[in-house]
């Protein structure tokens, strides 16, 4: 499927009205699996503590202009995606809850390692055209947050054996990818225009 069928169909969801009986909470779901993971015998990478100190001007830019909360997928694997031609589907719903609606959409663009290109596409298909500057802000800070996040939960993979991947270079891949994003001047003048509203 395409980015602009995949922004569509989480329009759709988003618009649907739905209510989850789960609240997506980023910060607390770092701290639990940070709270987790200090009971195991698994490394976290080098520096991680100190990115996560960084993202407090994440969670505080977001607080100041947060986004009514929707009925949201959270785990936009591209394998979580059929698209039959006819309709696009969403799966797996384990992760779902109420959340922020551009975290699927920021965690999307880093799952299907979209270009600027199809950035574009997906966006101006969600948003039926241009997006705002804090919109746009928010969907390039989630692509970060969703690595911080997922590094985690690889590491726990790791530590309970998981036998499906190799999940100390998954977590260290997603905890490079995030550190290096989060240090680009165009991270800090996303966060600029979050705080902007």
């Amino acid at each position: 499927g395409s980015p602009a069928r995949a922004g569509e169909a989480f329009r759709k969801l988003h618009d649907s009205g739905a209510v989850f009986p789960f609240r997506f909470e980023l910060f607390a779901m770092i701290d639990d699996y940070l709270k987790v993971l200090s009971t195991k015998e698994v490394a976290l990478p080098a520096g991680y503590h100190d990115v996560v100190r960084d993202a407090e001007s994440v969670r505080s830019a977001l607080a100041a202009h947060p986004l009514p909360i929707v009925a949201c997928h959270c785990d936009p694997l591209c394998e979580n995606f059929l698209d039959t031609g006819e309709r696009m589907w969403i799966v797996d719903w384990e992760y779902s809850g109420m959340n922020d609606p551009l975290w699927d959409l920021g965690d999307l663009s880093v799952e299907g390692k979209f270009d600027a290109a199809q950035d574009e596409e997906m966006i101006r298909a969600y948003f039926g055209g241009e997006a705002r500057p804090a919109e746009r802000g928010r969907i390039v800070i989630y692509k970060s947050m969703c690595d911080l996040l997922w590094t985690l939960w690889g590491l726990i993979q790791l530590a309970n054996n998981n036998p499906v991947d190799d999940f100390r270079a998954y977590a260290d891949g997603r905890f490079a990818r995030c550190k290096a994003l989060m240090e680009t001047p165009e991270f800090s003048r996303h966060l600029a225009a979050i705080h902007r509203g």
